[in-house]
């Protein structure tokens, strides 16, 4: 096993935790039709995966996706209730990335969107331990491409085998095995330490 050199994770329910339900729920107040047919008709518009690789900004996203779900509301508003999602205390104390910091370089590799970064940049204090964020809409890829892999190993400053990455998501995982890099779904705060420990990271 290769000298462990960077450190790499998933932003979403593995940091900081999220509940897609939560933005349902308030949107719901602005449309005409239950809040179960909410999902599936954002899903239907394709608009959020071209809004997290980046083919769409903010305003035209929300004007677009606000117009194809029956929701006439503003974008400041809309905005507010897009981050509704995320809850108030992280997954992984910043305790922890602040000792990780002081021996591995730090990279975050997400898939998300302006709209969400921006607040989630204000609103977690824990991202200011990261030496790079790689996230999908500024890289115009989404996990599991390769391309997305490859800016994350970029960004590490380290070969694929140096790294270890750890993403809630198993497809996602398995991508960056494919790509060479070392990682491990993420089921927990106990299993990310048992997972570092077996790498000789001491926590």
């Amino acid at each position: 096993m290769a000298q462990l050199r960077t450190i790499i994770f998933d932003l979403g329910n593995v940091i900081i935790p999220f509940d897609f339900k939560r933005g349902y729920s308030a949107l719901a107040a602005h449309v005409d039709y239950p809040a179960e047919e909410i999902s599936p008709r954002i899903r239907a518009t394709g608009l959020v995966e071209r809004f997290e690789t980046g083919l769409i900004e903010p305003r035209p996203f929300v004007d677009e996706l606000t117009r194809a779900i029956g929701a006439p509301i503003t974008y400041e508003q809309f905005c507010e209730l897009w981050t509704s999602i995320f809850l108030e205390h992280t997954l992984i104390p910043i305790e922890l990335m602040r000792e990780l910091k002081k021996s591995y370089r730090m990279v975050v590799l997400s898939n998300t969107n302006a709209i969400h970064i921006g607040m989630v940049r204000e609103q977690y204090p824990i991202l200011g331990e990261f030496d790079q964020l790689v996230l999908s809409h500024e890289v115009k890829a989404m996990k599991p491409s390769p391309l997305i892999y490859s800016a994350a190993v970029e960004a590490a400053q380290a070969r694929p085998d140096e790294c270890f990455f750890t993403d809630d998501i198993a497809a996602y995982v398995e991508g960056a095995r494919a790509f060479g890099i070392d990682a491990e779904q993420f089921l927990g705060y106990d299993k990310l330490l048992t997972d570092l420990r077996a790498r000789g990271v001491s926590v």
